[in-house]
């Protein structure tokens, strides 16, 4: 295998204490990394870099590992602007919202769906994303979902069965007919395509005693529990997620003392996915990291990419949010973004950089990691690694 160095790092984030400076982003400055194949091969000081085939000059910018976008909404037709016009002007809406979606996507080609899907894949990758989980959802029939799932599957391992998204229009009138058959005639078709089962555990989708049959009837197919938790209000979705053992409860923005309780002492299995796009977006109460964080609960950092509620690809947008708003510091937003979204995944293989973890990293035009923060809005993914090619 060809092995190439990345030279002249001014700093380099591992997400490694032990190969840095010893704080949770393992800090090094004036850096190097090999890369041999798809691996890390080596990180440590420039100076004392071993020799390889190729080099890449970093020119003292910032380096970090690649992005970690643990939840998001990629497989859909159309887009929601009407509905965000009116939501930012104050004025009433009455379309459909995610059922407008719904009909979109169904009305949409295999082909239609894959090349939205590979642009905002592009997109994401431009702004140093490297790993991503995306999710059905918008299809709502057996085979909406399926296809969906198999578009998804041939360019992400971490493909979500979201059939309990809402309950699908055909189903109004009968609820617990649609939790049927998410459980069975559709969970037989989309498990194949899918690692994770998830379910918008909510007041107007699924309250607690049906997200719970959903998620069991997942795990019982081979599915890993994650779940959509207390985005719109409080209820049963962070604890469920707990004594489920879901690798992540997302949102989590109205939390009790119990819910940030159960997520401290669950900090070893599930993980809070904080999705600030959403709450931009749709201008409601921001999720309290600061709290989570300080009670000793593992935090991650997503984008929630959808066309309805957060219509964002960025990372970097989503960690100067989470700075500015929901109280984090930049060392803790880069370290939920990367390396909590890993965790969010049961990864130990992406987010960080390190000796034997995926050769992901992105390359900034800054001197520090912090500008992502400091700058928000600025383009400065310079050039990204994915799996030890060079993809932009």
């Amino acid at each position: 295998m060809t092995t190439t160095a990345i030279t002249n790092i001014g700093s380099l984030v591992t997400n490694d204490p032990g190969a840095g400076d010893g704080s949770p982003l393992g800090l090094i400055e004036n850096a190097a990394v090999v890369i041999d194949g798809d691996k890390v091969a080596w990180v440590g000081p420039a100076d004392k870099a071993p020799a390889a085939d190729t080099a890449y000059d970093a020119q003292g910018r910032a380096a970090i590992p690649g992005f970690v976008d643990s939840h998001s909404h990629l497989v859909f037709a159309g887009d929601r602007t009407q509905e965000f016009n009116a939501r930012m002007s104050g004025r009433a809406y009455s379309a459909g919202g995610i059922r407008t979606t719904v009909a979109a996507t169904r009305a949409a080609s295999d082909t239609e769906l894959e090349a939205n899907l590979l642009r905002h894949l592009d997109e994401a990758r431009r702004q140093g994303t490297t790993t991503f989980e995306t999710k059905s959802g918008y299809g709502l029939t057996v085979a909406d979902e399926a296809r969906a799932l198999r578009i998804a599957s041939a360019h992400t391992d971490e493909v979500t069965y979201l059939g309990a998204h809402i309950v699908s229009p055909e189903y109004a009138e009968d609820p617990a007919g649609y939790v049927d058959l998410v459980t069975g005639e559709m969970l037989t078709a989309c498990a194949p395509y899918a690692r994770w089962v998830d379910v918008f555990c909510e007041k107007g989708a699924f309250d607690g005693d049906q997200a719970r049959a959903i998620l069991t009837a997942g795990a019982a197919a081979g599915l890993i529990p994650r779940v959509h938790a207390n985005q719109l209000s409080y209820g049963p979705g962070v604890q469920l997620a707990v004594e489920l053992r879901a690798a992540s409860a997302d949102h989590c923005t109205h939390l009790t003392d119990a819910d940030v309780d159960a997520l401290a002492q669950a900090a070893d299995t599930t993980v809070a996915t904080l999705l600030p796009g959403a709450e931009f977006s749709t201008r409601a109460q921001w999720p309290d990291a600061r709290r989570l964080i300080d009670a000793g609960a593992t935090v991650a950092l997503s984008t929630d990419c959808n066309p309805g509620s957060s219509y964002t690809s960025s990372m970097p947008f989503c960690i100067a949010l989470a700075v500015r708003d929901m109280r984090m510091t930049p060392d803790e937003a880069l370290w939920s973004a990367t390396a909590g979204g890993a965790r969010a995944l049961r990864r130990a293989d992406i987010g960080a950089v390190t000796p034997g973890a995926r050769a992901d990293l992105a390359l900034l035009d800054a001197p520090s990691h912090v500008h992502l923060a400091y700058r928000p809005g600025v383009p400065l993914v310079r050039a990204v690694w994915s799996k030890g090619v060079r993809a932009y």
